[in-house]
Order: structure tokens, then C-alpha cells, then sequence
């Protein structure tokens, strides 16, 4: 071997044959053993399965496999239902996950925990808006010297004019 050690040592300490050693020995790489891929025991139940979710997208799992008679592992039909609900879940008209440019802005008045000291010596805590676009996440801020609606219109109107 490359080191000096015996194949009967190796083979010894290993608790394999030696002449299994020396093969490995005379192969230029690792040996690999690759599965060829079969169908799972699902594939059988997966028309049924998908039936189902065409009509009623919410039913549980549990009453798939009941309903579809499947007798094997839970998890594993779970797990194959899972990866098959995305496709037939409907579209929450109230769920958007994706914005253009100009569709939305998140506006909220925040007030920092830090006091700000004004001309006249007081120290109050001052408003500040915040808006985020919902497209890019670009955020724009403001403070206000008061709460008053005029001073928050005209501030939202100066951050949007940015």
C-alpha cells in the first residue's frame, strides 16, 4: 500500500477480506453505487390524490390518504401531498406577494424614544413618518415639529415629492 501498511492489516483492522483490499487497492477511485430510480409507492395514488385536491384544495391530508385508501406511512403521504397542494391552492385575492412600481406605500408614525431639545428649551418627543414603497422597499422619513394634521400632510407630501 501507499503508506507501507500490509493489505492483511488493513484488511484485519477494516474486518473485510483482504482480497477485497486488494481491489480497492487497484481502482484509480472511490468505488460509487448509483440506484436507478424507481417509482415510489404514491405514484399509484397520486391521480386520486390530485382528483381530490381539484375539487376540495383544503381537505386535510389524513382524509386524502383515507379517502384515496392508503394504507402505508403517514408522514410520507403528507409529505407527497405537500409538495402537490401549491397546484391546486386558489389565489387569495387579498394576498399579494409581488407589487409594481407605484402600487403601494406603507405610511406609519413612529415615535423614537429619544427626545429632541427645541428652540423654546422644551425636549418632547416628536413624530416622525415612515414610508416604505412596497415595490422596491425604498424607505423615506420625516420629523414633524407637531401632530397636527396640517404638518403631517405637508410632510407626507414632501416625502413623496422626493
Amino acid at each position: 500500500m501507499a503508506e507501507g501498511v500490509p493489505k492483511a492489516h488493513i484488511a484485519e483492522r477494516l474486518g473485510i477480506s483482504r482480497t477485497t483490499v486488494v481491489k480497492m487497492a487497484a481502482l484509480s477511485e472511490p468505488p460509487s453505487f448509483e440506484r436507478e430510480p424507481t417509482d415510489t409507492s404514491f405514484v399509484t395514488f397520486e391521480p386520486r390524490v390530485r382528483a381530490l385536491l381539484e375539487e376540495f384544495d383544503d381537505l386535510p391530508a389524513s382524509v386524502l390518504a383515507e379517502r384515496v385508501g392508503w394504507t402505508g406511512s403517514a408522514s410520507w403521504f403528507r409529505e407527497n401531498v405537500a409538495r402537490l397542494r401549491p397546484d391546486y391552492r386558489r389565489v387569495d385575492p387579498a394576498d399579494r406577494l409581488t407589487w409594481e412600481p407605484g402600487d403601494a406605500v406603507q405610511c406609519d408614525l413612529w415615535f423614537p424614544p429619544c427626545e429632541v431639545p427645541l428652540e423654546d428649551g422644551s425636549t418632547p418627543l416628536l413624530p416622525v413618518l415612515v414610508m416604505a414603497l412596497a415595490h422596491s422597499r425604498y424607505m423615506l422619513a420625516r420629523m414633524f415639529p407637531t401632530r397636527t394634521t396640517e404638518d403631517l400632510l405637508l410632510g407626507a407630501w414632501e416625502l413623496l415629492m422626493m
